[in-house]
């Protein structure tokens, strides 16, 4: 292994932890909708550029203070994430509520969360 290799996997940070139902992630103790799962491949990465696309367009916004572009922009990202699953109507047909941005220890996943220790 080259040492930028080496240096690329020691910067790596370890993925989020998945809920055991695979509908959250956990960052720093909330939890946060997942894509849904049902998207292909493709659907996937075109939504996912889209999704980046707009966040750069976000940043670029913000830069140039244009509050209208800003607008626009924050729409794109939230029609992303929507058209991903991660925001708008759960993906999951179970009936089950969705717990988006709640703190892990406070929803049903807390004797779960519980068990990953303080590290998430």
């Amino acid at each position: 292994m080259s040492s930028l290799e080496t240096a690329s996997v020691a910067g790596t940070s370890a993925s989020p932890p998945v809920t055991p139902d695979g509908r959250y992630i956990v960052v720093r103790g909330r939890l946060w909708r997942r894509a849904n799962p049902g998207l292909d491949d493709q659907q996937r990465k075109a939504l996912t550029d889209l999704l980046m696309s707009a966040r750069r367009a976000v940043g670029a916004a913000l830069r140039a203070r244009d509050d209208t572009a800003l607008a626009a922009a924050r729409a794109r990202v939230q029609g992303a994430k929507v058209a991903l699953g991660e925001r708008g109507p759960v993906w999951w047909s179970d009936g089950t509520p969705d717990q988006n941005r709640r703190m892990a220890r406070n929803t049903n996943y807390a004797d779960w969360y519980e068990t990953l220790g303080s590290t998430t």
